[in-house]
């Protein structure tokens, strides 16, 4: 594992805000003395079944991490997919079906795999 002002360089290369550097840093600390790595996890929407470029931003920050040698969790936000938009404003977050949900799912993983390496990625979903 890299030392930490390395970790943390790559980290915060791109990015706009981080709401607490010290408690990264210290978190970065822990994980090289204990040799445990951060468990770093971000959700997607399962609303449409492509991701868009916003999404790579995201994903490629998840890869820097993987890199790192941090365990890296993609949260499919199932229960999100099922519920849309509950205020009815928005047509685009529409309720889809559990089926819809996982054939959607199933395409998130065929995309994140060109960005994220398969073998050091879980994959998990929000009713979990």
């Amino acid at each position: 594992m890299k030392k930490i002002d390395e970790q943390l360089e790559i980290i915060l290369k791109g990015a706009v805000e981080v709401v607490s550097v010290s408690e990264l840093e210290e978190k970065l600390h822990k994980s090289v003395k204990t040799g445990i790595p951060l468990k770093i996890k971000a959700g997607f929407d399962p609303t449409a079944p492509d991701l868009h470029l916003g999404h790579t931003v995201l994903i490629q920050k998840m890869r820097e991490f993987q890199i790192l040698g941090h365990e890296v969790l993609f949260l499919i936000g199932d229960f999100t997919g099922m519920i849309g938009d509950p205020s009815g404003k928005s047509k685009i977050r529409k309720s889809l079906t559990a089926s819809e949900v996982k054939e959607n799912a199933k395409t998130y993983e065929k995309q994140i795999f060109k960005i994220l390496d398969k073998d050091k990625v879980k994959i998990v979903f929000n009713n979990d």
